[in-house]
């Protein structure tokens, strides 16, 4: 990879994307960082990382650049327009929002880029604050194949299991996939620790017998210890959460496919975030059986 993709660009450093920059940073690359808000991105100076005011700024100086941000609104606002990514960036850059987001949207900006001589991936990621912090996420890739292996050194810095999933979208639509599979195994998670609390049974005890059988998952290993602990800390926003999940449904209608499972799902986490639990984690859901 030519020089000036040593330079990697990063916006958005929240619970995940501190970690991921920082795995960055401590490989050798020189990394900049963009958020809306300083101070979150502190650490990350502290450490050695420049700052940019603007996504703009950041876009005319970095070879490679990585977003990772709330809502497909967010993304919107820092790739288009005169002061956006893709107007901004020098050609032959490479950029790859690591966001979920909808996979119209990864087409949109990949469109876009070609005509400004970019190269565009969607790589989405799975793993939450466990799987960032310890450079263990799941990323799901979209677009040009060959764009993907030309980053792959730098996906490979952030997590263990890789994959390209085909053209510009499918990383998002993969995401999708994962986030179906999540929603109703949530539910199994916390109907089950309800259950064996209410059995009389130590929670605890339970998890490690159903934990290694066939009902393991990650989310029983990860995030059940938490329902128990009653640490509903956010390792994975439940407002965040509701969005990948509206984002699926639609994407299912389009395709003419009744999901009922993932629509259950949504409207318990809709029920926790109407009650105030928007802001905790996704283990919160425990809460709706224990209120």
């Amino acid at each position: 990879m030519e020089k000036n993709k040593q330079v990697i660009g990063f916006i958005g450093t929240g619970v995940m994307g501190n970690s991921m920059a920082g795995h960055l940073l401590h490989s050798g690359y020189e990394v900049m960082v963009y958020t809306r808000t300083k101070e979150k991105a502190q650490a990350l100076l502290d450490q050695g990382a420049a700052w940019a005011d603007s996504p703009n700024e950041l876009a005319r100086k970095a070879g490679v650049i990585i977003s990772i941000v709330g809502y497909p609104s967010d993304v919107e606002e820092i790739y288009f327009g005169e002061q956006g990514i893709i107007e901004n960036a020098l050609k032959g850059t490479y950029i790859i929002d690591m966001t979920t987001s909808t996979p119209s949207l990864a087409v949109k900006i990949h469109e876009e880029a070609q005509k400004k001589g970019l190269y565009s991936l969607d790589a989405p990621v799975s793993g939450g604050d466990i799987g960032a912090k310890n450079a263990a996420l799941t990323i799901m890739a979209g677009g040009e194949e060959k764009a993907f292996n030309e980053v792959l050194p730098i996906l490979k810095k952030m997590g263990t299991n890789v994959q390209y999933q085909g053209k510009a979208g499918s990383g998002q639509h993969t995401k999708m996939c994962n986030q179906i599979a999540i929603a109703s195994n949530m539910i199994g998670v916390c109907e089950a620790i309800v259950y064996a609390e209410k059995a009389g049974l130590d929670p605890e005890t339970v998890l490690k017998s159903i934990s290694a059988g066939a009902a393991g998952s990650w989310s029983l290993s990860n995030l059940a210890p938490r329902m128990i602990n009653r640490n509903f800390e956010p390792g994975f926003y439940i407002k965040h959460f509701i969005k990948d999940m509206k984002i699926a449904l639609e994407e299912a209608e389009k395709l003419e496919l009744e999901l009922p499972g993932l629509a259950l799902a949504k409207s318990l986490y809709e029920k926790l975030a109407d009650n105030g639990e928007a802001n905790s984690g996704t283990q919160a859901l425990y809460k709706y059986w224990s209120k």
